[in-house]
């Protein structure tokens, strides 16, 4: 998977020598395609103030690692009408920003790989852009991804989505961001990740009124349009993470997903159920729906949503997904016994009030107030490692989107600092490792592993005397790849990389 590193070194070289800018409007080109006709790697397309017709299509806008092109708009710039905004078939090394688009047709902007699965579109950025509304009710999507590799989606607005489409829509898309962006009225969803898509990281964006399902981490997908076409999953490998929501039918939906991650968001009055489990892609050579977790989550329903609080579809896992360290909390019934989680969800808190600071507004505020159940009683996790108000997630986290113990050193990474010494070896390994401590002040300490999503997949406690052990520890089955070893001891903490091979 191409590493989103490349995105900012990309726009860090990106303004290469000879860098030209090429107008759009009074006195320029008369519209994207002959603006892009003429650009090259390092070159700035820039759409003048005012309204443009949509309806571009171009192929092959490319800049190159190390000299990106960037399509943007001067303040008050707004694409308008046209089946799409526009176009763009296999692009890479593009950047898209501070553009405006409303009334499509069609789909808004649709971002594609020609059918050609072997060379999908990559290297894409897209941030600080608009969708303000769109002119269709069908299965029309805003924003939409097919075969698009290594991009990212950041600080962007949709408002008001076809109620059969979704905001965003991704078909086969792999190694993905989507940060900090904002969602308001959606028709079916919000964001989609379905046709094989793999690798994508859904992290401190707002869903407002997020239509039937907010995240669908799946979908159904024909079968001659995954990517790749021999996928066994709608999507695999998502995680969802510090994302707010109120409202919406259901929040979040897993759909033909495996080894799905939904951790610290905050769910607010979903308006019939918190998570939906279902299959729709019922294929043999499919996967069911399953081995997903949901962790560290904050969930206020009300009796709308308390029974059942998960809608759980036929052809599905239930039994292998893994629920811990959840919040679940009904404004409406003091009596209420709690969701109907299809596993257990491992030390749980039910029933007891989060004291959200000021939920109901408009734009609600979502942090803890002093004396939060939530407060410091999550498990702790690799991944996110900021919630959705920037700040460093404490260790243990508090439950729910926003930290309500943050750190005061201002550290990008959780506190880990103290006194205790933490080897690993062998490293890379290929079977047991040995996990050496020394300086410890406790008696007792908790390993947990995780993999690069942030899901706990290993947990285990050892009795030692201090101030030094030897703990070997048996890693399993567990996939070559990397890991991150979290090591407790009382208040001392270590985190530490670990490569698998076998």
């Amino acid at each position: 998977m191409r590493s989103l590193f490349f995105l900012l070194t990309g726009l860090l070289l990106s303004c290469a020598a000879n860098a030209r800018v090429l107008p759009i409007g009074s006195g320029g080109y008369s519209g994207l395609e002959a603006a892009a006709a003429d650009a090259r790697p390092g070159d700035t397309i820039l759409f003048l103030a005012g309204t443009h017709q949509g309806g571009a299509y171009v192929e092959n806008l490319q800049g190159r690692a190390d000299a990106w092109i960037t399509i943007t708009g001067e303040a008050g710039a707004l694409i308008s009408g046209g089946g799409n905004a526009f176009q763009l078939t296999d692009p890479a090394w593009l950047r898209i920003t501070r553009l405006a688009f409303d009334a499509q047709t069609g789909n808004g902007v649709n971002i594609d790989d020609g059918g050609s699965y072997a060379t999908p579109a990559h290297h894409l950025l897209i941030e600080e852009c608009e969708w303000l509304g769109i002119d269709a009710t069908g299965n029309n999507d805003m924003l939409k991804l097919s075969g698009v590799d290594s991009f990212t989606v950041r600080g962007c607005r949709f408002i008001n989505g076809a109620a059969g489409g979704s905001m965003i829509d991704m078909v086969g898309c792999h190694a993905g961001m989507f940060e900090a962006n904002r969602f308001e009225n959606a028709g079916s969803n919000c964001i989609q990740a379905k046709g094989g898509t793999r690798f994508i990281r859904i992290e401190r964006n707002a869903f407002y009124n997020g239509g039937q399902r907010a995240i669908n981490i799946g979908g159904s997908t024909g079968l001659p349009y995954f990517r790749p076409l021999d996928a066994s999953f709608e999507a695999s490998d998502i995680l969802v993470a510090a994302n707010i929501f109120t409202g919406s039918e259901a929040p979040i939906a897993y759909v033909g997903a495996v080894n799905c991650a939904v951790v610290q968001n905050t769910i607010y009055l979903p308006e019939k159920w918190a998570v939906r489990i279902l299959q729709e892609s019922t294929d043999a050579r499919f996967q069911s729906c399953g081995n997903n977790t949901f962790l560290n989550n904050l969930v206020v329903i009300d009796n709308r949503a308390a029974g059942p609080t998960f809608n759980i579809g036929s052809n599905t896992a239930p039994e292998t997904f893994q629920f811990r360290n959840n919040l679940w909390f009904n404004t409406e019934s003091a009596a209420w016994g709690g969701p109907n989680t299809p596993t257990t969800d491992i030390e749980s808190v039910i029933g007891r009030d989060p004291r959200l600071r000021a939920p109901a507004l408009v734009d609600g505020d979502f942090s803890l107030l002093a004396g939060s159940p939530a407060i410091g009683s999550g498990t702790p996790m690799a991944a996110p490692l900021k919630d959705f108000l920037g700040n460093a997630f404490h260790i243990p986290p508090s439950i729910g989107a926003i930290e309500g113990n943050p750190p005061t050193s201002g550290a990008e990474f959780p506190p880990l600092a103290s006194a205790m010494q933490v080897t690993v070896y062998p490293q890379p390994a290929s079977g047991p490792i040995t996990v050496r401590l020394r300086g410890v002040s406790a008696t007792q300490a908790v390993l947990t592993l995780f993999d690069t999503f942030g899901r706990g997949v290993g947990r285990w406690e050892h009795v030692f005397i201090a101030p030094e052990a030897t703990i070997s520890l048996g890693l399993g089955s567990q996939s070559p790849g990397l890991y991150f070893l979290m090591v407790s001891a009382g208040a001392q903490h270590r985190l530490l990389p670990l490569v698998l091979q076998r």
